[in-house]
Formats: C-alpha cells, structure tokens, sequence
C-alpha cells in the first residue's frame, strides 16, 4: 500500500498548502461580492467602468478556481493509478448463488452463528427474528456461556473455566489439551505474585492439591514452577531462567486456548467462518480461483478433482488445515491419494512421482542423489 499512501500522503500537503492561498470558497465569496458591487454600480448608473472591472476579476477568479481544480483532480489520479498499480486484477463477477431458498436459509444461518460466536447478541436477536432463522435455544445459551467465561478470564477469574474443564475433562484428555493444567498454572504463579513478600506457603498448598495430578504428563513444567520460587521476587525472577513465568502473555494466552477448546466441543473450527472467508476470499483468493476458471475455459479444460485447488491459494499458517507438500518433480500438490513419500536417502517425492522413476525390479534412482532404494522401503510422510 505504499503507492496509495503516498499519493494520500501528497493529498494532504496538497491540501494544506491550498490552505495558505484562497480557498474556492473565500474566491467564490469574493466573486460574489464583486457581483454585489457591480449591481450597486450599475444601479448607480456607472456601467462601462463596474462591467470592466467585474470582468477582469471574474476571469481572475475563475483562473484560481481551475487552478484549485486542477491540482485536486491530479492527485486523485495519480491515487487512482496507484490503487490500480498496486491491485491489478479486479474483483470477479459471479452468478447469484443464494436463490434457492435452502441456500439462503444456510447463508443466514452462518451469519446468525457468527453473531453468536463473536458475543454480538443484541445484533443476534435482532437478525433473527427478521431473517426467521431457527437456532435452538440450547446453541445460543453455550454461546453466551462461553463469552460469561471469557470476561471471567478476562477478569482473572479462573473458576468458571476451570468448572467447564473439570466437567469436560475426559473430552479434553481425548485431545491431549493442556487447558486445564494452563488454568491451574496460570492460578498458581498468581498466588505467588499476588503479594509481597510471596505467599510460598499458599501457592505450594495449591500446587500440591490441583497440579500434582498433572505432573505425570507435565513433569518438566511441573518442576519449573516449583523451581522458580527461589528467584522470587517478582523483580528477581524477570532476570532469571524463569522470566517467560512472570510474563503477562501466560494469562492472556487462556482466553483463545479455552475458545479453541470450547468450540471443538460443539463441533466448530476454533475460528470465526465468516472472518477466515473474508481473509481467504477477500485476500485474493477468488481473483485467483476466477482466473483460473478463465484460463480452463479458453484452454477447453474442465476441473477434475472435487477435493482440491487447480491452482495453489497462499494461505497464513492460522489457516492451514491439513499437510501441504508440493512435489519437487511433478511441482503437484500432494494429496492423500497421491502422498508425500520419503526414499531411505531422505528426500521426498509423491507417490505418483516414486513410481514413475522406479525401474525393473523396484528399484528407484533418487533424482537428487546418487542413492538408490526400493519402492518398497518409501515410507509415508506427514507435515
């Protein structure tokens, strides 16, 4: 964006230093008085010498305002070059999509849910009631249980989260999540920090009775929050080994982990969908997808594979869901019929590129290595 804020940027000065001479206003006024004091005149009866002067003037007003004009409309060009510059390819035109009624009654469904998700209620019911959209009663009450849990967080106010942790503990075991054991944590090294000098006696007491049932699968942090007690205080402790404990970040880090966790509950992705569409989408990815649209149609072409992209959509690592391999050979992407395969030199292919290159027998020459193996002996590899 550094053309466009630059022609921005150039606006301003533009405009600050049309400041300092007339405005088109005051030369507008000025014109206007001149009209005034020509109709005096005139009525005066002194005609030859007011229209000559209101005729000089007037060319002379008029020549500021273009003057004005002009240099409005040449930076707002150069803007508009610039924009275009820096965003070539213009948004696509799609046919509409949302003219069956189940189509459009799942499009308002998702933006009621986004409603709910983001903690917008009052928005929420609203929508819902002129779109006629049903979400249950029960769905809606987690939402808002979920958003009473975050503020508590917010709040440093643990308990309503560790309730829920407590309460979905076999679920959160499933997933290997450190929600509870971060909650009970984040607990402890306030009752260290809450007081001067430390309240030791108080956080060991916690320590022994809510994080020793997590030492089996936290042993290393488990011994650094116990280990840390010898350099308190608080001032000590930001110059030790220890100083990521006296972070702020360990406290604030709890709110989007429980959202995550809260949310894999009831099913969903730990982010917002209408959010990820608009960065995918609006980040460029329907301009590439409609290029490559176009392109298959001039080439006569059809899009075979239901399950995958024809052309690659960069993606932030917050929205990558699954391994992402592009084959060195074929420069495909790997997918699971066709995955990334590693031979016993260690450099990876897909699997339809090992078996291209293997020969009689099963033997493959690696094509970055003089190493040969065997088809056989490729492992599969997950990223």
């Amino acid at each position: 964006m550094e053309g466009p804020l630059k022609e921005l940027t150039k606006l301003e000065r533009l405009t600050v230093s049309s400041e300092k001479a007339l405005s088109i206003a005051d030369s507008l006024a000025s014109l206007l008085n001149l009209l005034q004091d020509a109709k005096q005149q005139y009525q005066d009866r002194d005609l030859d010498e007011g229209l000559l002067t209101l005729l000089s003037r007037t060319i002379e007003i008029k020549k500021e305002v273009d003057d004005r004009q002009k240099e409005v409309y040449s930076s707002i060009a150069r803007l508009g070059k610039a924009l275009d510059k820096k965003f070539p390819g213009s948004l696509p035109t799609y046919s509409r999509l949302f003219e069956s009624p189940n189509s459009l009654t799942a499009l308002e469904r998702t933006i009621a849910l986004h409603f709910l998700r983001t903690g917008q209620f009052e928005t929420a019911q609203t929508f819902l009631e002129e779109s006629g959209v049903d979400i249950s009663e029960q769905l809606r009450s987690q939402f808002i249980g979920l958003h009473q849990i975050l503020t508590a967080l917010r709040n440093r106010d643990i308990t309503p989260a560790l309730e829920w942790a407590s309460t979905n503990r076999e679920f959160l075991h499933s997933r290997s999540s450190p929600l509870e054991f971060h909650l009970h944590r984040s607990q402890y090294i306030r009752l260290l920090l809450a007081s001067h000098p430390p309240d030791t006696l108080s956080a060991l007491s916690y320590a022994k009775t809510s994080l020793s049932p997590f030492y089996k699968d936290h042993t290393t942090e488990f011994r650094r929050l116990l280990g840390c007690i010898v350099y308190l205080p608080l001032s000590r402790l930001q110059d030790s080994p220890y100083s990521d404990l006296a972070s702020p970040s360990l406290h604030f880090d709890l709110e989007p982990l429980f959202a995550k966790e809260y949310c894999a509950s009831l099913g969903m992705s730990r982010q917002v969908p209408l959010r990820v569409v608009g960065d995918i989408g609006g980040g460029g990815a329907l301009a590439r997808i409609e290029k490559g649209r176009k392109v298959m149609r001039e080439r006569k072409s059809e899009w075979s594979q239901t399950d995958e992209l024809p052309i690659e959509i960069p993606l932030p690592a917050e929205n990558r869901y699954h391994s992402i391999f592009a084959c060195p050979v074929s420069k495909e992407q790997a997918t699971e019929t066709n995955p990334p395969m590693m031979m016993t030199c260690g450099h990876v292919i897909t699997k339809d590129s090992l078996h291209k290159l293997s020969k009689p027998g099963g033997r493959v020459k690696c094509p970055y290595c003089p190493a040969e193996s065997q088809l056989g002996s490729a492992l599969r590899v997950y990223f």
